[in-house]
């Protein structure tokens, strides 16, 4: 069976990590997460979280390196995880989301991430302190 993948992005700027709160499914909702979302057939994940983030947040990225680890989520998906950096637009919640926020270093634990979000979102704060 083929492993079926969920990218999520860890975006990057200007010293922040953006995060953004799920309005679905109902037992999701009102958690925080790094936006992303399904790998489709013959797509590469990294071109599958430039059109995600584009669809979701419109917004264009960058992929940049490989969050290490690999995280299961419901009905046989695996969420990977990698950095971005902005290159374009500004981040609205388009779908999926009803709020996002940029957030520091020093406050990426003021939000409720999703539990497979954290060691990404630990990772990533690491980098941007340095």
């Amino acid at each position: 069976m083929t492993e079926r993948v969920v990218v999520g992005g860890a975006v990057l700027d200007a010293g922040r990590l953006l995060a953004a709160r799920r309005t679905a499914p109902p037992a999701l909702a009102g958690r925080w997460e790094l936006p992303g979302g399904k790998v489709e057939p013959g797509e590469s994940p990294r071109d599958a979280l430039v059109r995600e983030l584009r669809e979701e947040l419109g917004v264009t990225v960058e992929p940049l390196q490989r969050v290490p680890g690999a995280w299961p989520l419901a009905n046989g998906l695996t969420l990977h995880v990698w950095t971005a950096r902005l290159l374009g637009g500004t981040p609205h919640p388009l779908q999926d989301h009803d709020e996002l926020r940029w957030l520091l270093p020093a406050q990426t634990s003021d939000v409720d991430w999703l539990d497979q979000d954290r060691p990404a979102v630990e990772w990533a704060t690491r980098l941007l302190v340095g």
